[in-house]
């Protein structure tokens, strides 16, 4: 199997609600547990819906919001998307991903218009390593799982526990015979950043995942490279934080955040 999902069907209803139902393969299974999908290819299989939901020339997703609302069960689910916030200028989509009868994840998207800002573009985040210079990166595989056997991944000699630059890549389809978007292929992955940089390195005596996704975007990104630029802290109350630059093959392109719940194992 080439692709983390298969197709099912796709329904519109009267309200124009569109909803789509998958199945996942092996290839999105999870990390904490082996009957769950990892975050990272269900955030892009939303991703994909929403890129497909009523398509304009004249805006472009600006910030996702995912809110995960439990375990992301393995198997058939459902992602139903709407307009929650029509308009010309800004328009707000809502998908909402059901699986065994259970919400498991609610998105929220910022659809913005487009024009040429070029005269005043500028950036602060710094280009950092091209993948191509870097080494292969066998750190990913502390995490089992069918999606982390996806991926390929490079870092360099400053990596560390808690911050380090991490590139990755797949070459999974998102969707079983059907094309993969630079643009889901890239989001499909973000999530990784949560276990690209443990503060706790090999032995994790406690577990931090991360209860949301947020992925704001300045730049629209290309290519099939991410690069995660990951900072993770843990506070001293039982919450932590993990944030990325996010970077593809011509530089950084946005930011992500995710909270995370600090468990004690065992």
């Amino acid at each position: 199997m080439s692709a983390y999902y298969q197709f099912i069907n796709k329904t519109t209803d009267a309200a124009g609600v569109v909803t789509a139902t998958y199945r996942s393969t092996m290839h999105a299974q999870g990390a904490w547990n082996e009957h769950e999908q990892h975050m990272a290819p269900a955030s892009g299989i939303i991703a994909a819906e929403l890129e497909d939901f009523q398509p304009r020339d004249d805006v472009r997703i600006g910030r996702i919001s995912y809110d995960i609302f439990g375990l992301i069960a393995a198997g058939e689910f459902s992602i139903s998307t709407r307009v929650i916030r029509p308009g010309k200028t800004i328009e707000l989509l809502e998908s909402q991903m059901q699986a065994n009868g259970k919400t498991c994840i609610v998105a929220r998207a910022w659809r913005m218009c487009t024009q040429d800002s070029s005269e005043i573009a500028a950036l602060e985040d710094q280009v950092v390593y091209h993948p191509e210079t870097l080494p292969n990166w066998e750190g990913m595989l502390r995490w089992p799982g069918g999606y982390i056997k996806s991926l390929e991944a490079k870092a360099n000699e400053k990596h560390r526990a808690g911050k380090g630059i991490v590139w990755l890549n797949n070459a999974k389809d998102m969707v079983e015979n059907q094309p993969t978007s630079d643009f889901v292929h890239l989001i499909g992955m973000v999530d990784t950043a949560n276990g690209v940089a443990p503060r706790q390195d090999d032995a994790f005596t406690w577990g931090f995942p991360n209860l949301d996704l947020q992925i704001h975007l300045y730049r629209y990104p290309v290519g099939r490279w991410l690069g995660l630029e990951t900072v993770q802290q843990y506070g001293s109350d039982g919450i932590g934080l993990t944030s990325s630059i996010l970077h593809d093959a011509q530089g950084p392109f946005g930011r992500s955040e995710q909270i995370l719940t600090l468990r004690k194992m065992g």
